[in-house]
This record gives structure tokens, C-alpha cells and sequence, in this order.
């Protein structure tokens, strides 16, 4: 790929796929969005590899990833960052977080939770919180156990993950916390976080040290991020972020969440429900010019 000057002073903006698949017409519109917004305010721009996932990453996806990105014309600096790489850099984080006591292991199983939600959901006659995301929010049942027996069964390898004490981060973080959204004018405005509704969120596994709110909050700081460019399904997690951006004293970049594409039934594009790869519309004979022109970019 085309590489750009380098230079510290200037903005920085990162596209950051993972490759556990093609990518579709969704990525090329948030990696195009990217390069018109770091163009527009001159500054770098930077491919980031979220692979924490190693039984859905595969290496022929990351080679997908560099030539579709080549296709399409986009220019990133030279190199890049795998986060495969850097799972002492999300331990250190989780260190740090244990040290302030906001971190618990949890030994509950997707279904144990669903069935914790809808016992309660009968106890009280009302519905059990969702998160953003509607899964149900985290009934607390591991929250109090004893550090002996929770000691006792991660020696035994049980499996588990490491979930944020949301009220004692929130209550941490010591007062409201904001972001700045900007556009592409640079006007801003300032968003209040509410991380409270995602509840203890996950932020480490047993078979992946790390998740992606965790890792994204660290790789955006070690790499220089100023500017976060991605599509509204994430506006929320960003509550997520900036609450641990706080904890771990790591700057908070700027935000800008640019609209999703969908398909016939109003889904969003995924790489889960097939949606058409930029592969196979090139092999169609479909011309990156064209995947620029819909798209709306001349």
C-alpha cells in the first residue's frame, strides 16, 4: 500500500477491521470515510488488525484485507498494528484495573445469565434490563463470591471472564464524564457518557485475554489516535470507552460516527449474515471507482 509523510503534529485516524472474514460494502464505506476525513484535515491515517479473536482470524483474511484496501486506493501509513501482538499491553490494563479493585471473575455461562434474567423477570413481575446491544444485563451472581473459592476454580481451569465493576468504576471515575463528538467542518459538541447501562461489562476471557472494548481503548492511546471514525452501532460502546479511558489515565480521542449501510430487509451489512464481499464485486467486474461513486465519494 501507498504510504503517507509522517508527522506528530498532525490528526490521526485509524481503520481497524477484523479478519474473521471478507470485507463488505459497510467497511469500505468507514475505511472511505476515514480517508476523507484525514485528508480533509491533513492528517495520517493508519490500518489496525483486531484479530484477539484467534479461532475466527485467519491469515488469508488478513491478506483479504490488504487487497481489497489496495483496490480501493486508500493510503495508509506503512505498517501496521496487530492486536494479536500486544496481549501484555491489555494484561497491564486489567493489572491496573485489579489494583483499583474494579475487576471480578465471573464463572457464569451465556445461558446461566438468560435463565438469572428471566427468574428475576418473574420475581418482579417487570422485564429485566437489556444492554445497548439487548443482551441482559449481569444479575451480580458471582459478584460477591469468595476470592478463596474464585482462586480455587481459575486454578482448576474453569472457565470464566473477568468482568468491570461498573458502579465502583463509575463511581471511580469521581464525576460525569463527556466526549466530543466532531464533524466534517470540525464543528463539535460535547456528549455525556452513560456507562451504566451496559452494566459489568466483559473485559477479558479465559481463552481471550482481552475483549474489545478493552482492547480498542488501549491501542487507540498507544497509537497516537486523536480522531475515531466509525459507524453508529458503536456510538454506545463508546460510554464503555471513555469510563475506561478515565480509569487507566488515557487521552480521549475526538468521535465521529458515520451511518450504516443495509440491506433489502433493513440488516445491517455483516460479514455473519454473508453480505456480499468487496472480493466478490470485484470479481464481478464491479471497478473501485464505482464502490467509491455509490458510496458518495467522487
Amino acid at each position: 500500500m501507498a504510504s503517507a509523510p509522517t508527522d506528530s503534529s498532525r490528526p490521526v485516524f485509524r481503520f481497524a477491521p477484523s479478519p474473521n472474514g471478507r470485507l463488505h460494502l459497510g467497511h469500505a464505506l468507514s475505511a472511505l470515510t476515514n480517508e476523507a476525513l484525514e485528508r480533509r484535515f491533513g492528517g495520517r491515517l493508519l490500518l489496525r488488525i483486531e484479530d484477539i479473536d484467534l479461532t475466527r482470524c485467519r491469515p488469508e483474511f488478513v491478506e483479504g484485507i490488504g487487497a481489497d484496501l489496495e483496490w480501493l486506493g486508500i493510503r495508509f501509513e506503512p505498517g501496521f498494528r496487530r492486536q494479536s501482538q500486544h496481549f501484555d499491553d491489555y494484561a497491564a490494563a486489567l493489572a491496573k484495573l485489579h489494583q483499583q479493585g474494579l475487576i471480578y471473575p465471573c464463572f457464569c455461562s451465556r445461558q446461566e445469565i438468560r435463565n438469572a434474567a428471566a427468574a428475576r423477570e418473574a420475581e418482579a413481575g417487570q422485564s429485566w434490563p437489556v444492554d445497548p446491544d439487548g443482551a441482559p444485563l449481569y444479575p451480580g451472581l458471582c459478584k460477591g463470591l469468595d476470592s478463596g473459592e474464585a482462586e480455587r476454580r481459575i486454578a482448576a481451569g474453569a472457565p470464566h471472564v473477568l468482568r468491570l465493576d461498573m458502579a465502583a468504576a463509575i463511581a471511580a471515575s469521581g464525576r460525569p464524564l463527556s466526549y466530543e463528538v466532531f464533524d466534517a467542518d470540525d464543528v463539535r459538541h460535547s456528549v455525556p457518557v452513560a456507562p451504566e447501562r451496559w452494566g459489568d461489562v466483559v473485559l477479558a476471557r479465559k481463552d481471550v485475554p482481552t475483549s474489545y472494548h478493552l482492547a480498542v481503548t488501549v491501542d487507540d492511546a498507544s497509537q497516537g489516535v486523536s480522531h475515531v471514525v466509525r459507524g453508529r452501532d458503536l456510538e454506545a460502546a463508546t460510554d464503555v470507552h471513555v469510563l475506561l479511558q478515565h480509569l487507566l489515565g488515557l487521552p480521549t480521542p475526538l468521535y465521529h460516527f458515520h451511518r450504516l449501510l443495509r440491506d433489502d430487509g433493513g440488516q445491517k451489512l455483516a460479514k455473519s449474515r454473508d453480505s456480499q464481499s468487496l472480493g466478490a464485486l470485484r470479481d464481478d467486474g464491479i471497478s473501485a471507482a464505482e464502490i467509491r461513486r455509490q458510496l458518495g465519494f467522487t
